[in-house]
């Protein structure tokens, strides 16, 4: 079975993302970030609004300070009471899965997406996604970033400036 380049977004394969159909799928999230980052700082009812139509799921209490970015949005799972100070990055092109209770410093980024290391492929506009898990209980401190297929055990800390390359296990700092 010959999958098409959305499918492959969430299997881990190589796959083109210069496709069309693709980008107009990202824009109309990029739209609602769009509106999400321009919210005055009383209007946290409209902020609650448009994470729901931002992201896949958005549990009780969750806050995030913009500006948010995300490459989709709907590919991200937030559990209850997510705390995201400002300038979270969200390099959702595969899913990414944020526990209950968990807080992320300014300027976290979590990056889902690689591209070959083969630059005669790489050229060719391809990249591929590996999920990131973030159990509950975590704090991951400023200016950290989580990269591809990496899973951070429940009640960990990640210190600031850390770029996470390996998972973590429960119960460290």
């Amino acid at each position: 079975v010959k999958m098409n380049n959305k499918s492959k977004m969430h299997s881990q394969q190589i796959y083109h993302y210069d496709d069309q159909s693709l980008a107009e799928q990202q824009t109309q999230c990029l739209e609602v970030l769009y509106d999400f980052n321009q919210t005055r700082p009383k209007e946290q009812a409209k902020r609650n609004d448009l994470m729901q139509q931002i992201f896949a799921e958005v549990g009780d209490n969750c806050y995030i300070e913009p500006p948010l970015h995300a490459n989709w949005g709907i590919h991200t799972h937030l559990g209850n009471n997510v705390y995201a100070n400002f300038n979270l990055t969200l390099v959702d092109d595969t899913y990414i899965y944020i526990g209950d209770d968990v807080m992320l410093g300014p300027n976290v980024t979590l990056a889902t997406a690689g591209h070959p290391i083969d630059p005669d492929i790489r050229k060719q506009a391809t990249q591929f996604n590996i999920p990131i898990t973030i159990g509950s209980n975590v704090w991951i401190g400023a200016n950290t970033v989580v990269l591809p297929g990496v899973t951070i055990g429940e009640n960990s800390v990640i210190g600031a400036g850390s770029i996470v390359t390996k998972d973590i296990p429960a119960n460290v700092v």
